[in-house]
């Protein structure tokens, strides 16, 4: 299993890029948004990778972060999502929003995605429902920072699981907090924290 590529970047196509390792050149599947964070052609190129094994092919995918991989790992683990198709849902949704499409069950934001029809676009919503807390949602640095206990670190962990960065989340339920007093409940303070951020 080949867990990344670190080389220079030897070209680019419409759904794939070539890594140039020592001499050897990978090709690798990739979603646009993968292509467009790789940089310029001779520049160094570090990509996050899963292989695929069928009966007569094996294919490399690359990603430029880690929480993709992981989420194209869920999306092909959904019946009728074959790689084509989670790399199309990964090129018009970061990590984040899919996180929120899936937290929310909003199944119009997937379908956005080439290949994508409104079934299949609800399975997706309704099978990963449950294994969205399979991906990390705190980096390094945020579990090293203090959170708030009780209601308010409920809260912000609301707010995590539907994508928002620690520091956005710990900052509008900090805000919601100082509106409604130390004794709000759960519910008043994620509902408020969610009008904080969206302003």
């Amino acid at each position: 299993m080949i867990a990344h590529l670190k080389g220079r970047l030897d070209s680019t196509g419409i759904d794939h890029a070539v890594i140039d390792v020592g001499g050897v050149g990978y090709l690798v599947g990739a979603s646009s948004r993968t292509l467009a964070a790789l940089g310029a052609v001779g520049e160094a190129a570090t990509l996050f990778t899963e292989t695929l094994v069928g009966e007569d092919f094996i294919r490399l995918v690359g990603f430029a972060r880690a929480d993709e991989r992981d989420w194209f790992r869920l999306l092909t683990g959904v019946q009728g999502v074959g790689a084509r198709v989670a790399l199309a849902i990964l090129s018009v949704l970061e990590p984040a929003e899919l996180n929120r499409a899936v937290a929310a069950q909003d199944k119009a934001s997937v379908a956005r995605a080439n290949g994508v029809g409104p079934k299949l676009a609800e399975r997706i919503v309704r099978e990963l429902k449950d294994k969205v807390g399979a991906i990390p949602a705190l980096g390094p640095a945020a579990s090293a920072q203090a959170l708030p206990v009780g209601a308010s670190a409920d809260a912000v962990s609301a707010l995590l699981n539907l994508g928002f960065r620690p520091a956005e989340a710990a900052s509008a339920v900090g805000a919601a907090e100082e509106d409604l007093g130390p004794g709000a409940s759960l519910d008043a303070l994620v509902r408020l924290a969610l009008k904080k951020a969206a302003r």
